[in-house]
C-alpha cells in the first residue's frame, strides 16, 4: 500500500530548483521527486570493473571490436 510522505519548511530556492528540474524533464513536481527518491534507494550504479565482472561471470567476453570502438568513441570527444 502507498504511504503518503510530506517534507515541511521547504526554503523557496530548493523548491524552485526542483520546479525547473521537473519541467526539464518533462515531469510533475511529483513526479520527479519520486524519480529522486526512487534513484536514491534504488541499485547503485556498478563500476566499469563490477560491470566486466558480472559480465564474465554471464559467460560473456570483450574482443577486439569493442576495444576499436571504445578508441574510435573516445577519439570523436
Amino acid at each position: 500500500m502507498p504511504v503518503n510522505l510530506s517534507i515541511k519548511n521547504v526554503p523557496d530556492q530548493v523548491a524552485d530548483e526542483l520546479r525547473k528540474r521537473a519541467r526539464m524533464n518533462h515531469r510533475s513536481l511529483q513526479g520527479e521527486l519520486m524519480a529522486i527518491l526512487e534513484g536514491a534507494v534504488g541499485q547503485p550504479m556498478l563500476s566499469v570493473r563490477e560491470a566486466e565482472l558480472r559480465l564474465r561471470r554471464l559467460g560473456y567476453s570483450t574482443g577486439e571490436q569493442a576495444t576499436a570502438w571504445i578508441r574510435e568513441d573516445r577519439n570523436a570527444r
